[in-house]
């Protein structure tokens, strides 16, 4: 079990967050509870690294042939899940399950051509995708953060950073780190004059699609100039493919900073930033942040689709860039009774292994809401 979050207070008289070693100020207010948690975080990133690293091996060597059988499942999509989905491979006994980590928008394409027997995405459906997919249902079964890594030699955990900040380094407004509005927000930090390297999913992403879900719900400006998209164009930076190549661009370039799910920031040691929610606290991505989120959630919709994207100021502890992300299948499948028990799974007994992974046990409502989903696949 991963304990609460500490906190301390911030120097703006916010109070944060502090799963990770803070930055500049904040340096001082560590307490052995910080470090000790900073210890369990490294343990956290060894099993993270170990579960990507074994379901690599396992898709590379039986993906071509998992869907011969009724007994075995094919899936394909979103990277943001894969690190859970990967744990769910290993440990399903019923069939074999293998995925492909090839971005929501892949994993879309491929279950409405019906060439994997499930599609996984961070973005719920569109209705034109809806219709495309002709009788897909998505049934959200896992929870995470987006974190906003960087790599500004010097700085260390924890850089406060606020949405409309965010979209203006985005959107080429603001191209240093020694900035105003940064420093501002950041006193004692000693930020350096170095080029900000905006990083962008170049594939079609689901995390993208909650990043820039996010940036329009700060920015007018990003709203009414770029909008929110798997694929959307960016105005500025170096795209990746996939949460591996971005992280890879962040790791190895100076000034960058971009946007990953919490499992691959803690696999690649990356420092991330604490973004400031509706409440005016700086909070950090991780199980905390979510679950000040999810207290939003009450109904699931008809259709699945969930949002618990900058929520209100009355959730104080929220992280406000968190995601459902979905499992797509047909209603009708030839692998029907293979699909209802592995769902049923995931969704249930599969969600004890999503802590480790800075994924959140899905809520009872949703839980409820998924059973009723998974009732209606049929042969």
């Amino acid at each position: 079990m991963i304990p609460a979050p500490f906190t301390t207070s911030s120097p703006a008289g916010h109070h944060v967050s502090a799963h990770r070693q803070p930055c500049g100020s904040d340096a001082s207010a560590i307490t052995d509870g910080v470090i000790e948690e900073k210890e369990k975080r490294v343990s956290r990133r060894t099993v993270i690294a170990a579960a990507i690293a074994a379901a690599s091996l396992v898709f590379g060597a039986s993906f071509a042939a998992a869907n011969s059988t009724g007994g075995n499942l094919k899936g394909a999509g979103s990277t943001f899940v894969f690190p859970l989905v990967s744990q769910w491979q290993a440990n399903y006994k019923n069939a074999q399950i293998t995925y492909g980590s090839v971005g929501s928008g892949a994993g879309i394409a491929a279950i409405t051509a019906r060439t994997v027997d499930f599609g996984a995405s961070d973005a719920p459906l569109t209705k034109d995708q809806f219709a495309a997919c002709k009788g897909c249902e998505q049934i959200p079964w896992a929870l995470s953060s987006t974190s906003i890594p960087y790599n500004v030699p010097g700085v260390s955990y924890g850089l406060r950073l606020t949405g409309p900040i965010l979209a203006n380094i985005y959107l080429g407004h603001i191209t240093k780190w020694n900035n105003g509005a940064i420093k501002k927000i950041n006193p004692g930090v000693k930020l350096p004059d170095l080029k900000i390297t905006p990083v962008y999913r170049s594939d079609g992403s689901g995390t993208s699609w909650n990043f820039t879900d996010y940036l329009s719900r700060v920015s007018r400006e990003w709203k009414s100039k770029v909008g929110v998209g798997t694929q959307p164009s960016f105005p500025t930076g170096i795209g990746g493919k996939g949460s591996s190549g971005l992280a890879g661009v962040v790791s190895r370039t100076d000034g960058a900073i971009g946007y990953v799910d919490e499992a691959y920031s803690l696999k690649n040691g990356f420092k991330v930033a604490r973004i400031q929610n509706r409440a005016g606290v700086f909070q950090l991505p991780g199980l905390g942040g979510i679950k000040g989120a999810v207290g939003t959630i009450h109904k699931v919709p008809s259709n699945g689709a969930l949002s618990i994207v900058n929520p209100p100021k009355t959730q104080k502890r929220a992280y406000p860039i968190c995601t459902f992300t979905y499992v797509i299948v047909p209603l009708k499948s030839s692998k029907a009774a293979t699909l209802k028990q592995f769902i049923s799974w995931a969704i249930t007994g599969g969600q004890k292994y999503a802590m480790p992974l800075q994924f959140y046990p899905l809520p009872k409502v949703v839980q409820t809401a998924d059973k009723a989903f998974v009732r209606k696949i049929h042969s």
